[in-house]
């Protein structure tokens, strides 16, 4: 009788996970995957019974006559298409890591059939994007929404890359409590939005750089300071995807601008010291106009070393806006 009962539940598992609008099974096929998967004995009569027990269940069965007849669900939580958008979100999101984004594309690979799910088993081609390797922003974020729940300040150790690419806690380790408001994700990067009681103003705080991250006993402050807050004109930046050719260059750059380096490139790149106040870093990068922007933002502190004639272009491209200034 208990094996009766488990029947229709094992053929259910059978027709979400191996049929579609594309791929359908009939009764008698149905019967011996349910013989070779489970060794559980059917016919077509107790097939047909039982799918009709599902359809009123609430599963979307749906039957095909004439040449091609069988099976197959035809409603499912998500789409094919939107899949395949959540599987690209999940591959070039910088923040997700490695590691994460595979349990992710395999949990949402259940959510449609087998055959299907061979189509989200790929990986979205894109240059020089570099993956977190911090596990621990799940765990940050998960305790900043409950603490925006409960209406609580959080603590947390605050951090910044060091020449061997780790994490040191700054200002020597000093707690930062603050009162956190929004979660934004910006520039492939999760920030925290919140309110620093202690400057009297709104900062924001990237949840990978956060360590030690804990709920406070005090009530959040600043509510204030967020009743008309634009959270989209406060994290909006102009970073667009265009296009160039490949360069490895050689930079020089300021120690103090190894963290804005390693945001840039990613820690796999080559680095080393050169005398004691700078480093030289070895990137693969894509030339363009947005290229020599980011080394006019950060300013004289990151120079081109190699080759020459980028340099070149580059003051060329300097010239060219003092000379549109100096008109």
């Amino acid at each position: 009788m208990a094996e009766e009962k488990m029947k229709i539940l094992y053929l259910m598992r059978i027709l979400l996970e191996e049929t579609d609008q594309d791929h359908i099974l009939n009764a008698e096929q149905l019967c011996q995957k349910m013989e070779s998967r489970y060794a559980l004995t059917c016919n077509r009569k107790t097939i047909y019974s039982d799918i009709d027990r599902l359809k009123k269940y609430g599963l979307m069965v749906q039957q095909l006559k004439g040449d091609k007849q069988g099976y197959f669900v035809e409603d499912r939580k998500f789409s094919l298409p939107e899949l395949k958008l959540l599987v690209d979100a999940v591959q070039v999101s910088k923040f997700i890591t490695k590691t994460k984004s595979r349990e992710l594309i395999a949990k949402l690979e259940t959510l449609t059939s087998k055959e299907n799910a061979k189509q989200l088993q790929r990986d979205v081609v894109i240059y020089n994007r570099v993956k977190t390797d911090n596990d621990a922003i799940y765990d940050n974020v998960d305790v900043i929404y409950k603490a925006i729940f409960r209406n609580r300040q959080i603590c947390f150790l605050y951090c910044e890359w060091s020449l061997d690419g780790t994490l040191v806690p700054r200002k020597g380790g000093a707690i930062y409590e603050i009162s956190p408001w929004a979660l934004t994700w910006d520039d492939e990067n999760y920030y925290m939005v919140g309110y620093d009681e202690s400057a009297g103003k709104i900062k924001h705080y990237r949840i990978d750089k956060m360590k030690s991250v804990s709920i406070s006993e005090k009530q959040r402050t600043g509510k204030e300071n967020f009743e008309n807050f634009d959270l989209a004109s406060f994290a909006s930046k102009t970073f667009g995807m265009f296009g160039g050719r490949d360069e490895n260059v050689t930079l020089q750059c300021d120690n103090s601008l190894v963290g804005v380096v390693y945001d840039r490139f990613g820690k796999d790149i080559m680095i080393k010291p050169e005398g004691e106040d700078h480093f030289l870093a070895h990137v693969l990068v894509t030339v363009s106009r947005q290229f020599y922007g980011w080394l006019t933002a950060v300013g004289s502190g990151i120079q081109i070393v190699e080759p020459a004639t980028l340099r070149t272009e580059y003051l060329q491209y300097m010239k060219e806006i003092t000379d549109a200034y100096s008109q």
